[in-house]
């Protein structure tokens, strides 16, 4: 019997990391394939409200299976952190990347995201929860730094090379996305992790709506059959389905192992872009991806065993900018 459960957990484990890897993988390829039908702002205002709204669905279920009461009562004081991380870690984060997708690969933005871990350790030497950055953790984030300047030096031969603004505006959504890390880190919540996730996507989808609106995108709206499939993709698929997965994982995998999705996905992204997109890559962006990825490796490579405090926290924000 005991082997059997463990069989069974093992199997979880590799279908769940299946789940994170591959489908957080192509969420960039399928982003730029939405964006490019739909209008940006609109898309993740859609996909947020309604990936939000079914994941608060299940996340009830899953609480009323475990004879809790189904609808749980939101401090008024969790409202505001709800807002603050649906502002960095999905309206800034998630905004910026559906935005600069118009005009740079796909591939380049799924590298860029990979900086979002090493801001985290950067930011975590301050706040409630303060840790000091080891001697290997800052050696990996100067590593990560160079390779980020070599991925987006302007001698590099991708036509994004030359789109210094929009690659600008993906490390602002990285540097968002940690920051909202950061403060749910340090503040906490009485949420268990989906609950909290579909409510601080919703919050981050009603935001989203401002832009849209701004930019007049209401007009611009089609119903592009691949624009609606890509949307439909991110929406069930990427925030419902795949962040259940990385829910599971988080309370039954060390955060070494959770972390490995941090340089697994990128490399997916750039197989997939391309393999779908025709994307390339200059020898200065290839020779950057090598680094970057060396660097994250330093950063996240496992050390002692975990202790409760260090182990991932039960409201972290959404996935990286571009899953």
């Amino acid at each position: 019997m005991t082997e059997d459960l463990a069989a069974s957990r093992t199997t979880k484990v590799l279908l769940s990391f299946a789940i994170v890897y591959l489908v957080w993988g192509s969420t960039y390829v399928v982003t730029k394939i939405g964006v490019a039908r739909l209008p940006p702002f609109s898309f993740a205002a859609v996909r947020f409200l309604i990936g939000g709204a079914l994941l608060w669905f299940v996340a009830r279920l899953l609480t009323r299976s475990r004879g809790l009461p189904l609808m749980p009562t939101v401090p008024k004081q969790e409202w505001r952190g709800l807002i603050v991380v649906g502002f960095f870690a999905v309206f800034i984060s998630n905004g910026a990347a559906v935005w600069a997708l118009q005009y740079i690969p796909s591939n380049l933005t799924a590298l860029l995201n990979v900086t979002s871990s090493f801001w985290i350790p950067i930011l975590g030497m301050f706040g409630a929860r303060a840790q000091p950055i080891s001697g290997r953790v800052a050696a990996g984030l100067i590593t990560g730094f160079a390779g980020t300047v070599l991925v987006v030096w302007p001698g590099g031969e991708t036509a994004a090379a030359a789109l210094a603004w929009p690659t600008f505006i993906v490390l602002i959504g990285c540097f968002g996305w940690s920051l909202g890390t950061f403060y749910i880190r340090n503040s906490g919540t009485s949420l268990d992790l989906m609950a909290f996730t579909a409510l601080q996507m919703l919050c981050g989808g009603v935001m989203l709506i401002v832009p849209a609106l701004i930019a007049g995108e209401l007009a611009q709206w089609s119903w592009d059959i691949d624009g609606l499939a890509a949307l439909a993709y991110m929406t069930i698929v990427s925030s419902c389905i795949t962040y259940s997965a990385y829910a599971w994982l988080s309370v039954n995998v060390t955060p070494a192992q959770l972390s490995t999705y941090a340089f697994v996905n990128p490399a997916i992204a750039l197989l997939l872009g391309w393999w779908i997109l025709e994307e390339g890559l200059g020898l200065l962006q290839i020779v950057g991806t090598v680094v970057i990825l060396g660097g994250t490796l330093l950063i996240n490579w496992p050390r002692r065993a975990p202790s409760a405090e260090s182990r991932v926290s039960s409201a972290e924000p959404e996935a990286p900018p571009g899953a």
